[in-house]
This record gives structure tokens, C-alpha cells and sequence, in this order.
């Protein structure tokens, strides 16, 4: 059972999404960054400091917190946004494909094919 337990966790799919999910999590400490020490302070400035976080409404003994809500998905878009063009500048630098070789056609397709197109005449 263990050496089961070994070679699957040595598969490469495995070791993959490992390595993936390290590198996603400091690739998200990163955008988290940008969005939280950069950004955020600039678009402050830009929409005179507001903050939702403070918006509540109370009703009862409860206490709705939508503003906090609000400032969550502000917070989402910014980071997806942030994400995406991270994204497209990594894209410019992939390696583009050289596209497919056309398959050769046989030489009795083509002298078929010649065959039809002169009964066609």
C-alpha cells in the first residue's frame, strides 16, 4: 500500500497541480499586494477616499453589514482585473506554434481528383 501510495504521488500529474497550487498561492500574496498597497490607495485618491466597509443598517439586534459586501466585490474586480492583464502580458511572451504542415496528398488522390475535374469539363 505504500509503494502505492508513492508512485502516485510521483506521477507527473500529481507533482503538476502540486507545484501549481504553491505557485498559485504566491502568485495570489502577489495580485493581493498589488491590489492592497497599490492600487486601492490610488483609486482612494482618485474617488476622494471612499470606503463601504462603514455602511451598516441595524435592525433589531442585528446588524447588516453591507457595506462590507460591497467592498468585497469592489476588491474582486479589481484583483480579476489585475489578474487578467497579468495574464495577456504572460501571453505575449509564449511561444507561438509554427502552424500545422498540411498532410501530402497521395499521389492517387491527386491523379484521381485531376481524373474528376477533367470529366467534369
Amino acid at each position: 500500500m505504500l509503494k502505492e501510495f508513492r508512485d502516485f504521488a510521483m506521477k507527473g500529474n500529481v507533482l503538476d497541480l502540486a507545484v501549481a497550487v504553491i505557485i498559485g498561492g504566491a502568485f495570489g500574496k502577489i495580485i493581493t499586494s498589488l491590489v492592497g498597497d497599490v492600487l486601492m490607495p490610488i483609486i482612494g485618491l482618485l474617488l476622494g477616499k471612499v470606503d463601504f466597509s462603514g455602511l451598516a443598517i441595524t435592525i433589531g439586534s442585528a446588524t447588516i453589514t453591507y457595506g462590507m459586501f460591497i467592498q468585497s466585490v469592489i476588491d474582486f474586480l479589481i484583483v480579476a482585473f489585475c489578474i487578467f492583464l497579468m495574464v495577456q502580458q504572460l501571453q505575449r511572451f509564449k511561444k507561438k506554434e509554427p502552424p500545422a504542415a498540411t498532410p501530402e496528398i497521395p499521389a492517387d488522390v491527386k491523379l484521381l481528383t485531376e481524373i474528376r475535374d477533367l470529366l467534369r469539363k
